[in-house]
């Protein structure tokens, strides 16, 4: 099906640890499965040439492969990230991150972000790190759809576990970052939750912390109107975020185009503290930007903190290293 693109034996058999590959791709159109699959290959050629310095570092339990719906997917399982001492301790007071990986939309599961996670759980932190389905699977509101089961799954399992029971916070990165900003807003916004049809966890959600988020959809929802087998001449030059929108935002359209904007949420949501962390190297830093302006001009000055980067190579690793360090600070005033 896919004879122009090139696998090696190799990335086959390394793919799985942490992606799908083409499994996902066989009734797809396949000028879009094309362009997607490319998509995935550029991203695990990104992440492949950085794994010799992923480790887990010591002193961290791992609780994986929780199935938060019970219906036997990899795409529907979480992981917990424990200091041990706070399983020797057993007391539940350890401070409670959800982290949301990204990858376009298309990439990765949970397990992409290990490393980030371990080394947070290693700051102090009970770290939930949730798988979602990838598109074309599933779109837009179908992966909030999957990210809210697993908030409502932490929710009513988290008091088998040594971690605080009052608040969390979210942090994601990239797609991740999109998808933490939403669950935010639903999180805290019954009327933003009734309007995108995402039903409340009943979570506590005490801070945000978003990494190169991709912010503002608007323009991708304007796509909506044209046919979803990718019109944009040759796919293989186009993002892949402009590709899959046709098919990827249509429900949240059909929604009101008014959810994805970024005024009316910052409007209309009581966001609690937000950390936007972008960098030089980030090719969508114009997003993080969007969105600082969105909230300080709805008068969240106080909430907002935004961290820049400018000589940051590589960005994810920098970018991730400042992040704990608000991360870290909002611990101790939790």
């Amino acid at each position: 099906m896919f004879e122009k693109v090139l696998i090696t034996d190799e990335e086959r058999q390394m793919f799985p640890k942490w992606t799908v590959l083409d499994e996902d791709l066989a009734d797809v159109d396949p000028v879009l499965a094309e362009q997607v699959l490319e998509s995935r290959l550029e991203f695990f050629r990104g992440d492949i040439s950085r794994t010799d310095y992923w480790h887990d570092p010591e002193g961290i339990d791992v609780i994986a492969d929780i199935q938060y719906v019970d219906d036997g997917t990899r795409a529907h399982r979480l992981d917990l990230y424990l200091p041990h001492d706070s399983v020797v301790r057993g007391s539940k007071t350890t401070p409670v991150y959800i982290d949301i990986h990204g990858g376009g939309f298309v990439y990765g599961y949970k397990d992409l972000n290990r490393n980030f996670c371990t080394n947070l759980a290693k700051q102090g932190f009970a770290v939930f790190s949730i798988s979602y389905r990838p598109a074309p699977e599933t779109d837009f509101l179908g992966q909030l759809e999957d990210t809210a089961a697993a908030f409502r799954w932490i929710r009513e399992h988290r008091d088998d576990y040594p971690v605080a029971q009052d608040q969390v916070f979210l942090t994601g990165d990239s797609a991740g970052g999109t998808l933490a900003l939403y669950m935010t807003a639903v999180e805290r916004s019954s009327e933003f939750a009734e309007k995108i049809g995402i039903g409340q966890s009943g979570l506590s959600v005490a801070g945000s912390a978003l990494i190169s988020p991709l912010t503002d959809l608007t323009s991708y929802l304007a796509l909506c109107g044209f046919d979803a087998k990718c019109e944009f001449g040759d796919a293989r030059l186009v993002p892949i975020i402009d590709c899959i929108a046709p098919m990827f935002f249509t429900r949240l359209f059909d929604r009101g185009a008014e959810l994805a904007d970024l005024k009316t949420m910052a409007e209309e949501v009581d966001f609690p503290s937000v950390f936007i962390n972008t960098s030089s190297d980030d090719f969508i830093h114009v997003e993080s930007l969007k969105l600082a302006t969105a909230l300080v001009a709805a008068g969240e000055t106080s909430n907002c903190t935004i961290g820049i980067r400018i000589r940051a190579r590589p960005s994810a690793t920098c970018s991730r290293c400042a992040c704990l360090g608000w991360m870290k600070a909002r611990r101790s005033s939790a």
